[in-house]
Parts: structure tokens; sequence; C-alpha cells
């Protein structure tokens, strides 16, 4: 295992490689995902309910639920116009959060219903609704833009939650109650949503898993892996902050993630469930390993990782695998969980495989920028944005426009940046910091669903040199960096920390 390990680090060396050619090829290849999440927000708001503003579930119907269209369609539609329209970023996006309070948070609380624009009818507080679009819509924007009205929207939500779930919500729902917990509580500091969080980890810790296989629940794939993320991610937390019993409660995670990898096949995938009894393969598989790394960034163990760069050599062998029965929902989540890990372990058989199934789901995009006209064409934009940002090294663009190539590799501790239009265009470029520190407060960037992967960060207090390619030079503050820089086509520039 040693050995191919090594091998493998040989090869991500040379995955890695910057020249300027790279990065003339990654700025192509993030104009065209920046260009897909684009059409697809443009494609979307096209049939947004009129009085509302709001989405329905699916194109042809009046539906508008929480744990659907509010989940999975609005929050990457609100980073696809940050990344490419920030008009209707700072216009329409702000317009939905208000009409989404406004017409779907029912009376006396602030947790939303399900919504009919034919009748305009409000249905009952969902907690199932609440849950995920904490967890799947509000978390990764709020992970994007920090302390915005989305993160208000979500802590104040799910503050109103705690006082009305019951002690057991099914692996789903507390799954997700978990994972947005993980993020709320360093943010805010709120004790309450911190002995929440407790009560719900201790009771699939103690109880659940010791009467259930040490397992919260058997299936793999959505609606199942929730909870194993959940209860990885607060453990991550909890030793962080030194609470009491984190030494029994990871004997506890250590059985329940080894009788997961016991359920994978040859190559390490994972099954839908692991019984078995379903024998298609979890497009999800990249969830649960994102838990097992972050198990991995905590105690130290290798055979964690040595999990992780098994499956991800082994991606070559499900170029084309069809996990979600035509759909492209599949690409979508199995090329995510794919960027969340090569993130931390770039092996080269795994970059290879994004590649080509990337050319697989672009091709899924209608001429109107929707894909399938469903709540899930949102995922497909997730996964284009964290496409791009491997392409941009993290890096975005204030006023990109279609056709605007950026592209960055890295050369040792610099970063090389270039960008490229067909047409003059000017703007400023932005580059990437550490976020999990910033905005969450945590010691260590742990793998986990619904992040947004980090590849070159600046600190606010250091200094840059950032050099053209004509012989121009200029310090700057990570800070200034971070905010933006003038920038032009035609840039080269070469960015390195002093």
């Amino acid at each position: 295992m040693k050995t191919r390990i090594a091998f493998l680090l040989l090869l991500t060396a040379l995955v890695w490689a910057a020249d300027w050619d790279t990065v003339s090829r990654r700025g192509v290849e993030a104009d065209r995902a920046f260009t897909a999440a684009q059409k697809q927000l443009h494609g979307w708001l096209r049939h947004a309910d009129s009085k509302t503003l709001l989405l329905p579930d699916r194109l042809g119907q009046t539906i508008y639920t929480p744990h659907n269209s509010a989940a999975d369609n609005y929050p990457y539609l609100i980073l696809a116009a940050w990344f490419t329209d920030r008009g209707l970023f700072d216009g329409r996006m702000m317009d939905m959060l208000r009409n989404e309070i406004r017409f779907t948070n029912t009376k006396g609380s602030r947790i939303p219903g399900n919504y009919d624009f034919a009748t305009g009818v409000l249905g009952e507080p969902s907690l199932f609704g609440a849950g995920e679009y904490a967890k799947d819509g509000l978390t990764p924007v709020t992970e994007w833009l920090g302390e915005s009205p989305w993160y208000y929207r979500m802590l104040d939500m799910t503050r109103d939650v705690r006082l009305r779930a019951p002690r057991d919500n099914g692996a789903e729902l507390d799954g997700d109650f978990m994972q947005a917990l993980f993020r709320l509580i360093p943010m805010s500091g709120d004790r309450e949503l911190l002995a929440w969080s407790r009560a719900i980890s201790d009771y699939y810790l103690r109880e659940v898993l010791p009467r259930n296989g040490d397992l919260p629940h058997t299936r793999l794939r959505d609606h199942g892996n929730e909870a194993i993320v959940g209860l990885v991610l607060l453990h991550a937390l909890y030793s962080e902050m030194g609470l009491e019993g984190i030494e029994r409660d990871r004997v506890t995670i250590r059985r329940m993630l080894d009788r997961v990898l016991a359920s994978a096949n040859p190559d390490g995938m994972l099954y839908n469930d692991v019984r078995k009894t379903d024998e298609r393969l979890s497009d999800n598989w990249g969830y649960v390993y994102s838990a097992v790394y972050a198990f991995h960034q905590l105690t130290g163990e290798p055979r964690w990782r040595e999990a992780v760069t098994k499956v991800l050599a082994n991606l070559p062998r499900y170029r084309k695998y069809d996990w979600e029965r035509g759909s492209m929902d599949g690409y979508a989540d199995a090329i995510e969980g794919a960027l969340y890990l090569v993130n931390r372990e770039p092996v080269a058989e795994a970059m290879g495989w994004i590649e080509s199934e990337m050319q697989i789901l672009f091709g899924y995009q209608k001429s109107d920028g929707v894909l399938e006209r469903w709540y899930g064409d949102g995922n497909f934009t997730r996964t284009a944005l964290l496409y791009a940002l491997m392409k941009t090294q993290g890096c975005s663009l204030d006023g990109w426009r279609p056709g605007v190539e950026l592209g960055a590799a890295r050369e040792g501790s610099q970063l090389l940046v270039g960008i490229r239009s067909a047409t003059p265009w000017t703007g400023k470029l932005r580059l990437d910091w550490a976020r999990h520190d910033r905005i969450l407060h945590l010691k260590m960037n742990y793998a986990r669903l619904n992040e947004w992967a980090v590849w070159f960060t600046v600190d606010e207090t250091r200094l840059y040199r950032v050099q053209t390619a004509s012989g121009g030079e200029e310090i700057r503050l990570g800070s200034e960096l971070k905010a933006g820089i003038a920038v032009s086509s035609g840039a080269r520039l070469t960015i390195s920390p002093l």
C-alpha cells in the first residue's frame, strides 16, 4: 500500500505541474463551466412565479417546497449570480429571499412550509423542509459568503426548529440538522444549539448505532448517509472544542466507518445500501468518503486516507456509469464528491475521470439553460461551479462575462493567473481565502459535503508580490487580493507570498 501511495503522489506532482499552457487550457474549461451555470440561472428565472418570484419544484407545476426548490435549486442560483451576474445577485436573489420569508414562513414561526402558486395556500410548518433547506441550501451559500442575509435565515430558522423538533427525526433529517449545526455553532457561539447538537449526536452514538449494527441507517445514497457525515463533522467540532467524551465517541465512530467500508466493492465503491439489497452503486460515495477523510484529518490514522486514495485510483473503471438511471443528477453528485476529495488527494486517475464525466454532464444542458426541468437542475450548477473553481484555483472575476477565460495553476508556493478574451475586458480579480478559519472558525479544513474546496488562498495580513508578464511588480496585502485588484484581458500574473 505504501508503494501504491508513493506512485500516486508522483502522478499527482505531474498532474499539478504548472505552466502557461495549463493556465490557458484551464481558462477555457472554467469559462465553459461558468457559462453553463449562468445559462441555468437565466433559464430557470424565466419560469419564476410572477407574484413571489420563487421557482416551482418542477416546471409546468405550481408547487414550491423548501426541501426541493429552496434546498437544491435556489442556493446555486444565488452563487451562479454571485460569480456571473452581480446585478442579479444584488437584486433578484435578494428579492427571492425576501419573498421566501414573506410567503413561506408559517404563522408564528420562522419555519417554512410548502406553497402553491396557483391558490396561494401555505402548508404546515415543515421540519423536513427547514432541515433540507439549511443543510443543502443555506449551508453552501454561507460557506462561500459568510455572514450574509442567507446565514441569518439559516440561523434563525434552525433556532426555531430546535424548539419544535422531537428527539428522533430519522437519520436523514437528524443528519441534516447535525451538518447545519457543525457550521452554525462555531459561527454563532450559540450554546443552546451546541447542547441540541450533543443531544442528537449522543442519541445516535449511544442508542441508534448499537442497536442498528453500528450504523445510523443502512442506506448510503440520498436519504441515508446524512447522519454518517453529520456525526463525523460534529465529532471533529467537539474535538476542537475539547469537550468531554471524545475518546469514547471516537471508538464508536471508528466502528461505524469500518462497517461502511466493509460493505464496499473491491474497488472501494459503495452500494446504495450496505446490505447490498440494491446492487446499484451510490452516486453519493464521495459524500461518505469525505467523512472518512475528515476522520483521517482528525485522527491522523493512515488507513482512512488509504481507503480514499484507493477509490479515487479506481474511478476510471466507472466512466459513463449510469448512477441515476439516465438522469444527469447522478453524474453531478458523483463528480461533486470526487472534487471534494481530489482537492486533498489529487490522484491522477481521479482527475482524468472528472474530466471525462464533466463532458457527459455538460451534454445534458439544453439551449435554454434548463436541463431536466426539476429542482435537481441546481445540482448541475453546483458541480459546474466546483469544477470551475478547481480550474481557477479559487479565483473569480468581478465583471465576468461569457468568453472571459480565467485560468490559474500553482507552481510551488506561487500562483500563475491568466485572463483571456476575444474582445477587450476589464474588471477585478479576487483570490480565495481560508474560509474554514475566517467564516467557520475551525482550526482544520475538514473534507465535507456542501463545502467549496480551497485551492490557493491568501492570508489577509500577509504581503504578496504580484508580477506581470511585462516585468511590472507591486506588493499587495492578502486582504487587497481577497477584495479584488484591477485587471484586464491579456493579463498574466504571478502571485507569490513574501
